[in-house]
């Protein structure tokens, strides 16, 4: 197994695994939070269940974060193995001939979207711990109702904040378009297929940030008293 991490390719395939994890989480991630946009209480129902459901919290979310984690760490592996691959002529070559910015500057959206998602956590991942488990309640109540809603709304108040979320996740689709593609490339899933995936990943890759803009922006101009 160790000699699987150490091989060029044995990095990329893991390193798409995570990509599939974490693109499939973004769509059930986003599959809640659409609901704030017409019902309060089903996203409520659906935060509370998320939160509380011993799978997901002791189970799926330590495999989630781990998931992110690998797959940073694993990108700055490649992006630091490339370059040393390509020595000194890599910053002199004509990089714009054989492929896009996107895919050239993967690691900067990439440390953009980490710095995003270490805010997310502040704003209510660390939160959420401190209630549950530091302070002890698990229902998620606050005075007499659910909490989820009201916080998520209170967070899109700050233009600043919205403007965040919405410069990451445009960055998180630059990020995507290439990704997408990518990572099936890595796993041999490409072949004869080429165009739809490309196709695929256009659309995913427009779609999943376009729908947490949409969140984003809607809360911070119908709930900003």
């Amino acid at each position: 197994m160790s000699g699987f991490f150490k091989s060029s390719v044995g990095r990329k395939v893991a390193m798409a695994l995570s990509a599939f994890f974490l693109m499939f989480f973004l769509i059930i991630h986003l599959a809640v939070n659409i609901t704030s946009l017409f019902s309060a209480d089903l996203f409520n129902e659906l935060s509370h269940f998320m939160g509380t459901n011993p799978l997901v919290q002791f189970a799926l979310q330590p495999v989630l974060i781990f998931g992110v984690v690998f797959h940073f760490v694993m990108g700055f592996i490649l992006e630091i193995q490339n370059k040393k691959a390509n020595g000194v002529s890599y910053a002199k070559n004509n990089g714009g001939a054989n492929s896009s910015w996107v895919s050239r500057n993967m690691i900067y959206s990439g440390l953009v979207i980490l710095a995003f998602i270490v805010l997310h956590f502040i704003d209510f991942w660390f939160p959420e711990l401190n209630v549950k488990y530091i302070q002890g309640d698990m229902s998620g109540m606050h005075n007499g109702e659910y909490r989820y809603f009201h916080e998520m709304v209170e967070k899109f108040h700050n233009p600043l904040r919205v403007a965040a979320y919405v410069i990451s996740f445009v960055l998180l689709g630059l990020h995507l378009a290439h990704g997408f593609t990518s990572a099936f490339q890595s796993v041999g899933s490409t072949a004869g297929r080429k165009k739809t995936l490309q196709n695929i990943g256009k659309a995913y890759s427009i779609l999943i940030p376009l729908g947490f803009i949409v969140i984003a922006i809607f809360h911070h101009l119908t709930h900003n008293h």
